[in-house]
């Protein structure tokens, strides 16, 4: 079965925008990601999301797993769960072949804040 493929538009507006803002991403005590290369994207009237480079991301503290969802505007998003002490399971997302509207987002993940605690300076 074909899924749906949506484009983005007045209806259901999606921007990603480069951000220098100071972003770091914590589970507990332990800093997950240090970023200042993050990428807002605005969907519709959806909260932000800070979109963080994987290489500013704690390679040590994240496992990926078999959960997957879709996306018709961006895609099909993979997960990781954040190991060790404070386990986190499915906390991050990311679209390793997003759709040409938000191809930006590629190489990069992001986290869900009522899981994590995300500061922005």
């Amino acid at each position: 079965m074909a899924r749906a493929v949506k484009t983005p538009g007045p209806d259901h507006p999606i921007t990603v925008t480069p951000s220098t803002e100071h972003v770091v991403v914590r589970a507990g005590d332990r800093v997950v990601a240090d970023t200042t290369r993050s990428l807002t994207l605005q969907e519709s009237t959806y909260p932000a999301v800070h979109y963080i480079p994987i290489e500013d991301v704690d390679q040590s503290v994240i496992e990926r797993t078999d959960t997957s969802t879709y996306c018709p505007y961006k895609g099909d998003a993979s997960y990781y769960s954040i190991t060790g002490e404070q386990a986190l399971t499915d906390v991050i997302w990311t679209y390793d072949e997003p759709y040409p509207a938000v191809e930006e987002i590629a190489g990069h993940v992001a986290f869900y804040p009522n899981k994590v605690s995300i500061s922005v300076e």
